[in-house]
């Protein structure tokens, strides 16, 4: 039971990709330290890798969409059933070519503003009123 309202996004995406590049990242900085320009390498390939495995596992369902989800879904052991369609505001999913309900929205039709019909004699009548009180 989780004590806060809302889903913190825990998924086996997110916490594999983040140990993979926890590693890549060690590596990094020992190859900074000494100065080896093959840790270096080393550490940029593992990390590349991280990327590509948590976009793999996200495309296939074991990533968050973006936005809410149902309590039912919090748990990090659930995979997303919407993950095949793909998520609308998804750049990862976008590169996979799935689009995720992006049906193309039509542009709105344009506002026009129109003045307010009045009868011949109301226009006059609110020409005098003005004209009296002031």
């Amino acid at each position: 039971m989780s004590a806060h309202p809302y889903d913190h996004g825990h998924t086996v995406a997110g916490w594999t990709g983040c140990g993979i590049a926890v590693a890549g990242t060690a590596l990094l900085g020992a190859g900074v330290c000494t100065v080896s320009g093959p840790l270096l390498a080393a550490g940029a390939a593992v990390d590349v890798l991280a990327l590509l495995v948590t976009w793999a596992l996200h495309l296939a369902g074991w990533g968050k969409p973006s936005g809410p989800r149902p309590r039912e879904e919090w748990s990090w052991r659930v995979r997303d059933s919407g993950a095949r369609a793909g998520h609308a505001e998804c750049l990862g999913c976008r590169w996979a070519g799935r689009r995720g309900g992006t049906a193309e929205v039509p542009a709105p039709a344009p506002v026009t503003v129109t003045a307010p019909v009045t009868a011949p004699g109301e226009r006059a009548a609110e020409a005098d009123a003005v004209g009296a009180g002031g």
